[in-house]
């Protein structure tokens, strides 16, 4: 079949047959925007960062796949946790985290980092093993601070047999340019994440292990006007194409350019009309024989 023979109107047609629908949910997790668990769905610098697999979401970077525990989506911030870290519950060694320099995330502020079993003989810790800054500024407390003193109540890791002054903390945490906490070139070989004490500092069994994340939607951190529309219409935010162009995907599986509430209108009754009945027979036909021409 020949394209250039048919009607204009049906070349426009193509593009909108969609048969992928975003998913509103990964495991437990609600998805909305700028997560949208897989390709095309969602913001596009979030994509990479942020998948679904087997309903679970997980947050990855060049040093591994993290599972997502929560999204506060008030608050835009992402909760991570990490297979490797310690908690008072259990101790192992641990390479650290690291976040992609491109990655749209940077620590939040109740983000809490503290190196365990680090080695202090003969390189003690200082910033530069951490964040790249050249300042030899100790950070191990000899004393002991209120968190490492806290965690050493925790049997597993005071079974590690080392000093208190061996627990190195970091608040509010910064990896620096590198965007990485090497535990290796710190000479550490375990660290914990804590990103709330749930108002009891002095107890580490109820505490929060994870990282927390936040993430901004754009410079200005404004959310899309468009988007927020396509929400409110029950749509899911995407895109589409070698420009990432912006498209509202329907629970149809029909992306539009702006939003779904014409569904509303087709659910009501018109797809009951005998013209549209006849006009999609039709446009089944067409794509059908385009579909075996191509």
């Amino acid at each position: 079949m020949n394209l250039n023979h048919l009607p204009l109107f049906l070349l426009f047609l193509v593009p909108l047959v969609h048969s992928q629908v975003c998913q509103r949910f990964c495991g437990d997790i609600p998805l909305r925007y700028p997560f949208g668990g897989g390709p095309g769905c969602g913001d596009p610098r979030f994509t990479k960062h942020v998948t679904c697999n087997q309903r679970q979401l997980s947050f990855i970077t060049h040093t591994g796949s993290y599972p997502v525990t929560n999204i506060d989506y008030n608050k835009q911030v992402l909760y991570v946790s990490d297979p490797t870290m310690s908690t008072c519950f259990c101790t192992q060694p641990s390479k650290g985290f690291s976040l992609d320099w491109d990655a749209p995330f940077s620590f939040d502020d109740s983000s809490v980092f503290a190196l365990l079993d680090c080695s202090l003989d003969s390189s003690p810790i200082y910033k530069g093993a951490i964040n790249g800054n050249t300042s030899n500024v100790p950070q191990c407390d000899n004393a002991g601070t209120p968190l490492c003193s806290s965690l050493y109540s925790c049997q597993p890791i005071s079974q590690l047999n080392v000093p208190i002054n061996t627990c190195c903390v970091y608040a509010p945490m910064d990896l620096g340019p590198a965007f990485e906490m090497d535990l290796q070139k710190a000479q550490c070989k375990a660290y914990t994440a804590i990103y709330s004490f749930e108002d009891q500092e002095a107890n580490p069994e109820v505490w929060k292990y994870g990282v927390a994340l936040k993430y901004k939607f754009n410079v200005k951190n404004d959310y899309p006007v468009y988007c927020s529309n396509c929400e409110k219409s029950n749509g899911a935010c995407a895109y589409t194409g070698i420009y990432n162009t912006f498209v509202c995907n329907c629970p149809s599986g029909v992306n539009t350019s702006t939003d779904c509430y014409f569904q509303n209108s087709w659910n009501s009754g018109l797809r009951n009309a005998p013209w549209i009945k006849g006009t999609l027979i039709f446009y089944s036909i067409v794509l059908l024989l385009l579909s075996i021409s191509l």
